[in-house]
């Protein structure tokens, strides 16, 4: 019979007689036969377990201060992930009179710890609201009480304390409403999860007088100057120690002319100024130490000026730092009196040195004595401002993945000197566009201009006092490659200067690429970085690895005489690039020094005869020395062996058989060597990562290629390419 439909009369899983109706027989079609067979086969997916048995998403806390105790009502709100009974932890700190759970009576469990804990069943959400109190500490004309936050998302705080007006002070804590009526104060706050907050408010119940011990406090003033265009700024870091007392403000005079123009401090509740005094007013009185930052200005019309001394009125001892900075170019002269002692630069007050935004020019430092005046008078030669670049590249780090397509993704990594250019002007080659770009590590938005793409320098808040790195990813559509055929790569024209551009551009496997040209330079043409260094420079070199940069191809199979080489190799024989070489000749005391290459291999020159010694060094190996007597006119190669870091090894090699031991390559290094020089590097490596999780685009990269490394130094508002041609392997 040739019909597709068969009857079905057959026994079959459970799962698939639940897709079927009740009774009787069904025609069906084979092949929605087999898919029930096989969706009844598939394993039954278990449900994932919540990563956290419950959660607290919001509390709630109404109190009233009554008397000698805080009462009221504490809700809160969350949801347990969980099946069955779960323990979940409330408050602890407090009395709890009653609770309730959807108005209900809720038990409750206190733990050792004072915790008081419900057991809840879940999942689900729940609400929960107890009754609880707190003791209040009361003292001569002040009350207060310590209130343990539960750990919930946000927490807010209603609080109703007796008298108009109250002043209630909340730490940790940020109160966002007061209102008084009927002789009452209601104050709402929020407050952080999990932190016990410190509440309290003035009182006015009828004490016993209490005679105030009379305050005395140190201060230390370090003063920030800065003299600019028709403008002198002062910026004051003041670091107050009380000694005696408990001050609840204190009072800085302000010099004559200048206006205060901002004043900040962790203590500092309000500071306002009164008849030429800044009135700082603390907010806990019992603070021993407190520290404000205060800044102020004047304007200045003649090239000279008296820089004040600030003064805190009624401290009994005043220390301090006076530094001078100024904008642009200009001879600025500084002329000390009184305590006034000048000081080394590199002294100065790191937290000091932070606030200068313009070029140091001097230092001093201070101890008033009572009788002794203390002062600074400044003058200043300003030279007209010439144009200069308003930002630099030091180097740009260039990655190109290739696909089979011939489409490529690039990311170029400029190290930047930068002084007020906010924009990088890109001109793109044709059907290329940019996907992203970053500022100090930091996501910025590029934008499109009339003559070409804008990749943001500078960002908001971003003020940078050094080189920093600033890089965009661009993708190229390209031309799809055939069985054979040439190909043509292009760097955009930046309109910044480039010292030197270091281009990794990584290729599919299948593609078998030769003749290499266009405007940068491969680095197996580039020469052996080695060179001749002082003797007692070698232990500080071979300490610090990125001074030895990895660059160039070594050739080691035309030495000529007066040359030494070879490997650099790890206990299982695979080569170390980077690694740190230095040959020392003995007699004449000079050291030359020389780094492996992606193969592992270094070479050094004009080395005279006479007996050397070698090390090699690299980060996270034990480093290896041997001496040896070398003949110049019978170049020689060596391959070592360094361990993992442990006890350095040191091996004296005294006669030729030694030596020819040293020279034995082990097989199969040369080969690996050469190969090694078209790994990836790990920018080939991040750029693969961040397309499969960060790019808004689809690029399918291959995983195996080979990388080819080019350079090209001075570039400026130009384009660089590379070409090549290929086959099929």
């Amino acid at each position: 019979m040739k019909s597709s439909l068969l009857v079905l009369m057959l026994a079959v899983p459970a799962a698939v007689l639940a897709q079927l109706p009740p009774s009787g027989s069904v025609a069906v079609p084979l092949e929605e036969y087999n898919k029930l067979v096989e969706l009844a086969e598939k394993p039954v997916k278990q449900p994932e377990a919540p990563p956290v048995p419950y959660t607290l998403n919001r509390a709630e806390l109404r109190l009233r201060v009554a008397e000698e105790s805080v009462s009221g009502t504490i809700q809160l709100e969350g949801e347990v992930f969980g099946k069955g009974a779960i323990k979940v932890p409330l408050i602890s700190g407090m009395t709890v009179v009653d609770a309730q759970a959807q108005g209900r009576p809720l038990p409750l469990l206190q733990q050792a710890d004072g915790t008081h804990t419900a057991v809840l069943s879940g999942p689900g959400e729940f609400a929960v609201t107890l009754e609880a109190g707190i003791q209040l500490n009361i003292e001569p004309g002040r009350a207060s009480f310590r209130l343990p936050v539960p750990w919930a998302g946000a927490v807010r705080l209603a609080l109703v304390v007796p008298g108009d007006n109250t002043n209630v002070g909340i730490y940790p804590g940020l109160v966002t409403s007061r209102a008084s009526s009927d002789g009452q104060t209601t104050v709402e706050a929020t407050l952080v999860p999990g932190q016990t907050s410190t509440i309290g408010w003035t009182t006015r119940e009828n004490a016993a007088p209490v005679v105030p011990r009379e305050v005395r406090f140190l201060s230390d003033v370090k003063t920030l100057a800065s003299v600019s265009d028709g403008q002198l700024g002062i910026a004051a870091l003041a670091d107050i120690t009380v000694v005696q007392g408990e001050p609840a403000q204190f009072e800085l005079a302000v010099p004559a002319g200048y206006e205060v123009t901002d004043a900040t401090g962790p203590s500092l509740e309000s500071s306002e100024v009164e008849a030429g005094v800044l009135v700082l007013k603390v907010a806990r009185a019992a603070q021993r130490s407190h520290q404000f930052l205060v800044s102020m200005e004047r304007s200045i019309e003649a090239p000279k000026a008296e820089v004040p001394i600030l003064s805190f009125k009624g401290a009994q001892r005043e220390t301090g730092e006076m530094l001078v900075a100024s904008e642009g170019t200009m001879e600025l002269t500084a002329k000390e009196s009184g305590g006034l002692k000048r000081m080394d630069l590199k002294e100065v007050n790191p937290s000091l040195r932070s606030l200068a935004q313009y070029p140091l020019q001097a230092a001093f430092r201070y101890h008033r004595q009572p009788a002794e005046p203390v002062g600074l008078a400044l003058e200043w030669v300003r030279f007209p401002d010439s144009s200069v670049l308003a930002a630099v590249a030091q180097r740009a780090v260039v990655t190109t993945l290739v696909t089979s397509e011939g489409r490529s993704l690039t990311e170029v990594r400029l190290v930047v000197s930068n002084q007020a250019q906010p924009f990088l002007k890109v001109a793109l080659p044709p059907g290329a566009s940019i996907l992203s770009a970053d500022v100090a590590g930091e996501k910025v938005k590029p934008v499109e201009g009339p003559d070409g793409s804008r990749v943001p320098l500078l960002r908001p808040g971003f003020r940078p006092s050094g080189p920093y790195t600033a890089s965009f990813v661009f993708v190229h559509s390209g031309a799809p490659f055939a069985k054979k055929g040439g190909s043509e790569l292009a760097l955009p024209k930046m309109d910044v200067p480039i010292g030197l551009v270091q281009w990794e551009v990584f290729l599919p496997e299948r593609y078998k690429v030769k003749d290499f040209g266009g405007d940068a330079m491969s680095t197996s043409l580039l020469p052996p970085p080695s060179e001749e260094v002082p003797v007692d420079e070698k232990e500080a070199q071979l300490q610090d690895a990125e001074a030895w940069p990895v660059t160039g191809y070594v050739d080691l199979g035309s030495m000529k005489p007066g040359q030494l080489g070879g490997y650099v190799l790890d206990a299982s024989g695979a080569v170390i690039p980077g690694a740190q070489v230095t040959v020392l000749h003995q007699a004449t005391e000079a050291a030359m020094r020389a780094v492996t290459d992606a193969g592992g291999r270094w070479i050094v020159s004009n080395v005279p005869s006479g007996k050397v010694a070698i090390t090699a060094a690299s980060p996270g190996f034990t480093s290896f020395d041997t001496q040896l007597d070398y003949d110049a006119s019978r170049p020689a190669r060596f391959s070592f062996t360094l361990s993992v870091r442990g006890a350095k090894q040191e091996v004296t090699v005294v006669s030729g058989r030694n030596a020819a031991q040293l020279m034995r390559i082990p097989a199969g290094v040369a080969k690996n060597s050469a190969e090694a020089q078209y790994e990836a590097s790990a920018n080939v490596g991040n750029l693969q990562r961040r397309i499969a999780g960060v790019l808004p685009i689809t690029v399918d990269v291959p995983r195996a290629g080979n990388s080819y490394r080019f350079v090209r130094p001075l570039v400026l508002d130009e384009e660089t390419k590379v070409t090549f041609n290929y086959r099929t392997r």
